[in-house]
């Protein structure tokens, strides 16, 4: 098959691990590097050892206008990203695009109504949707029976931005696995939050709980803070069965079935053991970055991670934030 000539917008943290992971790729041509700034080009040429058939450039339109280009993975910040992906649609090219895809569902939306107008893919990166404890774990969850509730934790001390609170900057990625793991989305949900930090402009939310409600009756509860000495990566579904645990600060074994259920009459637990499940050694960012390049060889869209469950999972955030603003009533998702 053929070779996708791209460039890259952005060489921050996540775009030098973008960089590295389609310089390796062998149906990727990097063409450019864009960041807006000049030292930042300099490094990353110097770490990756860039020749000059790879152009630095620090405006993302120059990088849109090379000959032969048939894609962009943009890793820039959030509020750039309507312009960006609109800009590059029209130029009849695929868009690999850094979560979230915008800051509204009705400007997602749009995105997704004009790469379909233009016969071109828009791939969402939601990374963990391609992490292989994420995909045993799907895989494995039905051998707990009917899920009845979930629970996630992920918490640290800092990073802490400036720009979004924690609701936005964490959620994305449990709620986007709960989705991935129970084949559907929340009908309501519900958030609440505190601030202590002092930040100039707007008060932002430092710790979330955030509550998803989903048409089974199945209601998943997540708990966000960048300002707890404790950090937590973790995600567990209960079933009827037992329950299935993922967590990333266990690296030895992040991925298992507590079994146990409740004996119908007296209710005293029965049939308890602990299933300890292998997680294949692989790079999430590079099993997503071949989804991409299939994505965009077969032009058909991701059924992982495409531009609609970017807009679903935006719509989400955007529901928990009126919430979050409204001190935690439920807001439906129609």
């Amino acid at each position: 098959m053929g070779q996708i000539q791209l460039a890259l917008m952005g060489v921050g943290r996540w775009g030098t691990h973008l960089l590295r992971n389609f310089l390796a790729h062998p149906q990727i041509q990097v063409r450019a590097v864009v960041d807006p700034f000049a030292e930042q080009l300099t490094a990353t040429a110097k770490t990756f050892g860039l020749d000059d058939s790879v152009l630095l450039l620090e405006h993302w339109q120059d990088a849109l206008a090379i000959e032969g280009l048939g894609a962009v993975a943009i890793a820039t910040p959030a509020t750039t990203h309507q312009a960006i992906v609109t800009a590059a649609l029209q130029r009849q090219l695929h868009v690999l695009c850094e979560k979230p895809l915008t800051l509204t569902a009705d400007t997602s939306a749009a995105l997704c109504r004009l790469a379909q107008q233009q016969n071109r893919q828009l791939f969402i990166d939601h990374t963990y949707l391609f992490h292989p404890a994420v995909t045993q774990a799907k895989a494995n969850l039905g051998r707990l029976g009917t899920p009845r509730y979930g629970y996630a934790a992920r918490t640290n001390l800092g990073p802490v931005r400036h720009d979004v609170d924690a609701l936005w900057d964490l959620a994305i990625h449990d709620i986007a696995i709960f989705n991935h793991w129970l084949d559907a989305v929340p009908v309501r949900v519900q958030a609440q939050g505190l601030n202590w930090l002092q930040r100039p402009g707007q008060p932002l939310a430092d710790v979330v709980w955030c509550r998803l409600h989903y048409p089974s009756g199945f209601e998943a509860t997540i708990h966000l803070c960048w300002a707890n000495p404790h950090k937590q990566r973790q995600l567990s579904v209960v079933c009827d069965r037992g329950s299935l645990v993922f967590d990333e600060m266990q690296s030895h074994a992040p991925l298992f079935l507590q079994m146990g259920q409740l004996e119908p009459k007296t209710f005293q637990p029965q049939a308890l053991s602990k299933v300890t499940l292998e997680v294949p050694d692989q790079e999430p960012l590079a099993t997503m970055c071949d989804h991409f390049v299939h994505s965009v060889l077969t032009n058909q869209p991701s059924p992982l991670s495409s531009g609609a469950v970017g807009t679903t999972l935006v719509k989400i955030l955007e529901a928990l934030s009126q919430s979050l603003a409204q001190q935690g009533i439920w807001i439906p998702l129609g």
